[in-house]
């Protein structure tokens, strides 16, 4: 069962982000602030939901929350500050457009850049602990595959609205047969195609 975490009764806002290992397109993070009795039958980490049970699910939390808010930094910044620095860079704009300011901040994953003056605590497997950071797992997700889909419409070849710009070797073979698109990442190795390799989407 998820929790509410609250550290002191301090208005806490739950962090994730969506897109970490993809080879196309932007790396996405959500916050959000839950309130203490907040409760919603199925709410849980996003790669253990269905497409269908996300997107049920975005809609109640972006009504109920106190507030949230997505981060977004592009394909191009990703190449610039490396994959890492843009989840955090993402989480960060995420934090700051939130129309409430948090007093703690608890982050799915083990590292984090301290975001200025507002504590946080990160938590390994967060998003299957707290709800905050399960929301923001599903906010992140799914705005992040709203615009993939998008993307895939300019280039059905890569077939984004099925992969969303995972590293499967559909995907690989695309690109090698097809070259880059505007939206790669071009820092990321497209391993080859032909190797039995499996991958699952992250959130």
């Amino acid at each position: 069962m998820l929790l509410n975490s609250y550290q002191i009764e301090l208005i806490e806002a739950g962090c994730d982000e969506a897109g970490r290992g993809c080879l196309a397109g932007p790396v996405y993070a959500a916050a959000v602030i839950l309130p203490k009795d907040f409760y919603v039958e199925g709410l849980n980490d996003s790669k253990k939901l269905t497409h269908q049970q996300r997107e049920k699910l975005r809609p109640i939390i972006e009504k109920e929350a106190i507030a949230w808010a997505v981060g977004i930094v592009d394909h191009e910044e990703i190449d610039q500050i490396n994959i890492l620095n843009a989840s955090f860079l993402a989480m960060h704009r995420a934090i700051e457009k939130l129309e409430v300011q948090p007093q703690y901040l608890v982050i799915d994953g083990n590292r984090f850049k301290a975001y200025p003056q507002i504590p946080h605590s990160c938590i390994v497997k967060g998003d299957g602990k707290y709800l905050n950071i399960a929301a923001a797992s599903i906010l992140a997700k799914t705005h992040r595959d709203e615009l993939m889909d998008q993307l895939d419409l300019a280039h059905p070849h890569y077939n984004w609205k099925k992969n969303k710009g995972y590293p499967t070797i559909a995907h690989r073979t695309a690109i090698i047969a097809n070259g880059f698109s505007p939206f790669h990442r071009k820092t990321f190795t497209v391993s080859d195609p032909q190797l039995r390799l499996s991958f699952e989407e992250e959130g």
